[in-house]
């Protein structure tokens, strides 16, 4: 049985449930992260130079106390894959990239905090809320991500970066693309998740409120709950990796019971991240725009956009808006994973887009 997508679209709306000093002072916060801040070697643990690898194929050394799982198929060009979630590392290729790994070497791995990737946190021993936080954005936070991409590419020792983002790894990948335009070479985004802008100018593509829609009458109250729950600052810092994860899978429940994705079209995921997801989510603040930052990306990027998907087209679009030589697909009767239920038409708008070679 394959492990069900959970948190996939990487979307967030604090839905106002949270409340006291330390969740007020998150909501109304700045970003911790700003494009630029990973080049200018800013709020890292370690420099964007990584140590030297341990020997072992399965990992990369990204720090030295950081490993990251990876696994790759196919021969010729390196294109790395970033998955979504966050934190929602894949176990098997796409099905949708399978027809070109005569040409491509498709890298896949799990991100910081997720999958057998290091996990750098169990538990917080303090109850303090600023603190904590910082250190939860340092390591586990959107700079921290994005510099792995950077060390990634220096791994493999390629000048340019051909990057595939699925929903929040498409976020990531754009994240990239802005910090380091000339180490990437073309880009694909996948349902991006509808994070360029906080707040959403979209607030249609809300992930939480789009399953709420959804669901059954009867289980209205019983979401409310668990979503105010989810969202009640005041109790992050007295959870566990192990209960995030399980918070994680119980909205993941929630969310299959409203998409249309038979099992034929699922893909194999590893175990979630706990830490991780709250660490991107601090890092993104409450007020910002992105837009901007990418128009110093000026290489070519694809905009896939499946018809089915509870993420609306506008959503999509906003990436294709925001790059200067980039292009809109959309690929009719498939949903959040279009790699996986259509992977024919997938591959051959892939093929196209990367020119064969």
């Amino acid at each position: 049985m394959k492990r069900k997508p959970l948190l996939i679209a990487g979307v967030v709306l604090v839905l106002g449930v949270a409340i006291g000093t330390g969740a007020f002072w998150w909501m109304t916060q700045q970003p911790l992260y700003r494009p630029g801040m990973v080049k200018a070697g800013e709020n890292l643990r370690s420099p964007l130079t990584p140590p030297a690898q341990n020997g072992d194929p399965d990992f990369w050394q990204v720090e030295n106390d950081i490993r990251l799982y990876h696994f790759a198929v196919g021969s010729g060009r390196n294109v790395l894959v970033i998955h979504g979630g966050p934190g929602m590392p894949y176990r098997e290729p796409l099905a949708g990239l399978q027809p070109l790994t005569t040409v491509y070497r498709f890298h896949y791995y799990d991100q910081r905090g997720c999958g057998r990737s290091t996990r750098p946190f169990d538990r917080f021993t303090s109850q303090k809320f600023y603190e904590n936080m910082t250190a939860l954005d340092k390591a586990l936070g959107l700079g921290a991500q994005v510099a792995d991409i950077e060390r990634i590419r220096q791994i493999l020792g390629d000048e340019k970066l051909i990057l595939i983002g699925h929903s929040w790894g498409g976020f990531l990948a754009s994240l990239y693309a802005a910090e380091f335009p000339e180490h990437v070479e073309k880009m694909i985004l996948i349902s991006p998740a509808n994070t360029l802008v906080m707040p959403q100018p979209d607030s249609e593509s809300d992930l939480f409120a789009s399953v709420r829609r959804k669901l059954p009458e009867a289980q209205l109250a019983e979401y409310d709950a668990f979503i105010k729950d989810y969202f009640d600052f005041n109790k992050l810092f007295s959870r566990s990796e192990a209960d995030l994860i399980a918070m994680d899978e119980k909205f993941g429940q929630y969310y299959i019971s409203v998409i249309d994705n038979p099992e034929a079209a699922q893909i194999e995921q590893g175990e979630p991240g706990g830490w991780m997801t709250w660490g991107m989510y601090i890092s993104m603040g409450q007020r910002y725009d992105l837009r901007d930052a990418m128009k110093k990306v000026t290489v070519p990027v694809l905009v896939i956009h499946g018809t089915n998907d509870l993420q609306s087209e506008t959503a999509t679009r906003m990436y294709s808006s925001a790059f200067p030589d980039a292009q809109f697909t959309a690929i009719q009767d498939a949903g959040h994973f279009s790699f996986q239920e259509k992977p024919e038409e997938f591959a051959a708008i892939v093929s196209k887009f990367l020119g064969g070679n």
